[in-house]
Order: C-alpha cells, then structure tokens, then sequence
C-alpha cells in the first residue's frame, strides 16, 4: 500500500476514517514512528487522501474553536449566575427593585410603550384634598399606585442613572441596617417623592427611581454624618452633588425633571435618617 499522509497521533481520524469508507476508499491507519499514517492502494487516490484531508482539519480546528467560545460563554453566564446569586443573598430588596425596573423598562419600551403597563401610574384622584388621599390609601383604593410610578422609566439615561445609584446606596443600607428597615425607607420615600410630585403638577405623566435616588441619598448622608462608624460611603461633598445637579436639572429641563419628586424624596430621606439615628440613639442605646 502506499503512504498517502502522515499526522501527530492526538488527531482524532475515527470521523475521517468513516467518511473514506463512506467513499469507498479502501484505506489503513497505522501507528508508526510516533506518528498516524494514513495507507491506500493506488497512486491516484494520494491526492484525494491529501486534498480531503487538508478540509478534515480545517473542519476540526474549526470544531474546537468553537467548543472553547461556547465553554468560555458558558463559563461567563455561569459566573453572571454566580454573582447574580451572591447580589441577591446580600442585597435581595435592592436587586429586586433593579431587576423589577429593568423588566418593566423592558416591557414599555423604556417607556414608548408605557400604555402597556398604564395601571404603574400614580391613581388619578381629587388633588384639592389631602384628607381624602390618605382615606383612599387607608381604605386600600390607591395604595399600591401610589409606589408603582418607581418603576416606570423613560430612557436609557434615566434608567440607567437611577439603577447604578439605587445599587450604590441601597446595597450599602442593606448590609448595615435589617432588611425591613431599608423596605420602609424605599415604600416612604417613594410614597412622598410621588405624592408630592403629583400634587405638584395635578397629573400623573412621571415616573422613575430618582425620587427613592435622592431619599436614598439624604438618609445615607444623615446617618454618615451623624453615626461616622457606619462606614457609608458618602461625603458631605457628594451630598452637595446632588444638590446642586437638583437645582441645574430644574433651571435647564424643568419640564423634563419631575422635579417635586426630588425634592420630596429628598427631605423625607433626610427626616427618615433623623428619626433612624434617634431611633438607633435613644431605643437601642447605640452611639455607632
């Protein structure tokens, strides 16, 4: 017989092998001087062996190309489960708020398609009386509505500015604080940011996270400032920040800005950590 081809022994050759009696070549792959030969019975079935093979290990490398891109895109979904998992054990409510965001924003188009989810808006009701808006909320008519407006975001910047700041504070809240204590301050400080602006304009066309962004804020700033050994990370300098960014975005996109609901997350975020700090101060006896 007549040697056609030689290769390293880790080739794999079963497939090929297959593939020639497929063809009707009669052929022997024997082992011979630390390498594979390929052996056929005549001379013009050489360049045939030659020509087929040289496609054979094109397909292979190929093959393993790919293999390795699909373990590595396995690889990275299981370390974005992993991570997914490890955020959700340590900040549950704020990752959840996030993903509730992102899956609505997702729904509504980033809000150009906000009708398909109209029922996250703040409830239409009397704004004349604030006595009947805590009897509906009381009697359970409005209540979940007027929290469901935190969700609705219109734009990528708008949504993702809020989820990268929610993630910011609210995953530092949760570590040092019950997780009980941080849903309450997210279910008052949405309910103020969104009552305020409400009442503020007499319509419910708002929405967004920037009102619990900014009560987040004022409560992290109260405790840091007054409780130093939480650790928080946060400065009076940063504080100012967001102060200041309040009152660009109200002279220069007031229309755009639900600007009341800022401004009312902001201070019952501030009153919230007061009370928190004179809570932690006077109830549990804690200077920390």
């Amino acid at each position: 017989m007549i040697k056609a081809a030689s290769l390293s022994l880790d080739i794999d050759l079963l497939s090929y092998s297959h593939f020639l009696h497929q063809q009707g070549l009669k052929h022997r792959i024997v082992e011979e001087s630390g390498q594979q030969s390929i052996y056929v019975e005549y001379d013009r079935e050489v360049a045939f062996i030659q020509k087929s093979l040289e496609s054979f290990l094109r397909e292979q490398e190929l093959l393993v190309q790919q293999r390795a891109e699909s373990h590595q895109v396995s690889n990275q979904a299981q370390k974005i489960a992993y991570n997914l998992f490890v955020a959700f054990i340590n900040s549950p409510a704020t990752l959840s708020l996030i993903l509730a965001s992102i899956l609505v924003a997702v729904i509504t188009s980033l809000g150009s398609e906000v009708h398909r989810l109209n029922f996250l808006f703040y409830p239409l009701i009397a704004t004349s009386s604030l006595g009947a808006l805590f009897d509906d909320i009381v009697n359970l008519r409005i209540a979940a509505g007027t929290l469901t407006p935190m969700f609705l975001h219109f734009g990528e910047l708008h949504l993702i500015f809020n989820m990268l700041w929610l993630w910011y504070f609210g995953r530092q809240l949760e570590a040092i604080q019950p997780i009980w204590m941080f849903i309450l301050l997210v279910v008052v400080t949405s309910f103020v940011s969104n009552t305020t602006q409400y009442l503020a304009i007499e319509f419910n066309n708002f929405g967004g996270m920037s009102g619990v962004v900014y009560g987040l804020v004022g409560y992290t700033w109260v405790i840091h400032s007054l409780m130093p050994r939480s650790y928080l990370l946060i400065n009076t300098n940063m504080f100012i920040f967001f102060v200041v960014a309040l009152v660009l975005m109200e002279i220069v996109a007031s229309s755009w800005i639900a600007t009341a609901a800022h401004v009312g997350g902001l201070i019952s975020g501030l009153i919230i950590g007061v009370v928190a700090v004179l809570f932690y101060r006077a109830i549990l006896k804690r200077d920390e």
